[in-house]
């Protein structure tokens, strides 16, 4: 349920103005004839049964091909969505900005970008029939391209069977026919749980963040179970997936044994790559000024946790310290899955300044297909990955720097 808008006067004098006039004036017009309208079992040809989908349709937008576009009854606008909006042309249309706001049905508001006038066209062949319906531009995220309202249905005159998956309309002496999108339905509804489900999730980490680390770190603890890789040595240990068949399990756990040597469990273990094996350079465009960014404050807990990184990065010789840097980040803090924080460095300003490979990856259906026939897939944490390849000298002076 969408309420508000600007269908009945964009604010309350005009809102009051129509309501007196509806409630004084109301005539019985009389209208041209229209075909019967009738849904039977020749319409369900084509639908899977039994479904609870919505009725999704396509239709024909400003010259365009829309689908994802949901008739809805229990809206009183039209709505376009801002990211469907801008994928398609319309030059020399305005937008006519609005002051009204949209309700949903649990009371929350909704931005609005705005109205435009968008002429629509519902069916094929020569039986289609096109208006000029107002939509509003919402900036909001949703699984949906348009929202038709009751504007837009009271205007083409359709009648809705969401059991047969379709609309009828009609055009002249003739009805006009849209079929239902029953796979985009279902795909739209799919993206909005997820959605929503990530949302929440969201909501409770910021709600109770202590109370979502514990939950993981539990969670984890029952998918995996901890291996001696060197045993003897405690602290170094590994985590295989639990429920492994046992021979499976034992030639894992020997495999780590055998191959102990190849593993770091300190920043002072790590002897990096080689630079001429392989360094990151900086192709910073010309002209580019350097960018310092003001302190940010972490509070006491987190203070602590970059003191003890930066002083194992330190003692380890990936970083040094640098008394008037050209550049200037500030850290970035990340959750870990294990309760940790990973520190980060801030390279949005630098990412800026630097030309965008158009490329960076290569073909991932190679790299799927290359792993065909093999039967186990190794999954390696890294330790400390971001240190291990060295900078290039000549731009060492130009990567940002730790405040502190």
């Amino acid at each position: 349920m969408i309420l508000g808008g600007s269908t009945d006067g964009d604010s309350n004098r005009a809102r009051k103005s129509w309501s007196k006039r509806e409630s004084l004036g109301i005539e019985a017009r009389r209208l041209d004839p229209n075909p019967i309208i009738t849904f039977g079992p020749g319409d369900l040809e084509g639908v899977c049964l039994p479904h609870n989908d919505a009725l999704l349709i396509r239709a024909r937008v400003a010259n365009y091909d829309m689908r994802r576009v949901f008739g809805d009854s229990g809206s009183s606008v039209n709505v376009i969505f801002q990211e469907a909006f801008e994928q398609i042309d319309l030059q020399g249309c305005e937008i006519h900005p609005v002051k009204t706001s949209l309700y949903g049905f649990a009371g929350h508001t909704v931005r609005r970008r705005g109205e435009v006038w968008l002429p629509i066209t519902l069916g094929s062949g020569d039986i289609k029939k096109t208006v000029m319906a107002l939509f509003t531009v919402v900036e909001a995220p949703s699984s949906y391209n348009i929202i038709l309202g009751r504007p837009a249905l009271n205007a083409f005159m359709v009648f809705a069977s969401a059991y047969h998956q379709k609309i009828k309309f009609p055009v002249g002496n003739q009805v006009g026919e849209v079929k239902g999108d029953q796979h985009s339905s279902r795909r739209c509804y799919a993206d909005t749980i997820r959605v929503d489900n990530k949302r929440a999730r969201g909501k409770e980490r910021r709600d109770d963040p202590q109370q979502e680390e514990v939950c993981t770190v539990e969670e984890l603890k029952e998918e995996y179970e901890e291996v001696e890789v060197m045993p003897g040595q405690p602290g170094r240990i590994a985590r295989m997936a639990r429920g492994l068949e046992p021979a499976l399990a034992e030639q894992l756990k020997t495999c780590l044994a055998q191959n102990a040597d190849v593993f770091s469990w300190s920043p002072k273990e790590l002897t990096g790559v080689p630079a001429h094996l392989a360094e990151h350079k900086l192709n910073i465009l010309p002209g580019s000024r350097p960018v310092k960014q003001k302190k940010r404050h972490f509070g006491a807990e987190k203070d602590r946790v970059i003191a003890e990184q930066v002083r194992e990065l330190l003692e380890a010789g990936h970083v040094k310290e640098v008394q008037f840097p050209s550049w200037l980040s500030n850290v970035v803090l990340v959750p870990k899955s294990t309760g940790k924080w990973r520190m980060c460095m801030d390279f949005r300003d630098l990412n800026k300044v630097c030309p965008k490979d158009c490329y960076p990856l290569p073909q991932i259906d190679q790299l799927v297909d290359s792993t065909s026939g093999y039967e186990l897939l190794c999954f390696m944490d890294a330790y400390q990955r971001y240190h291990q390849i060295p900078l290039a000298k000549e731009d060492q002076d130009k990567e940002p720097h730790i405040k502190g």
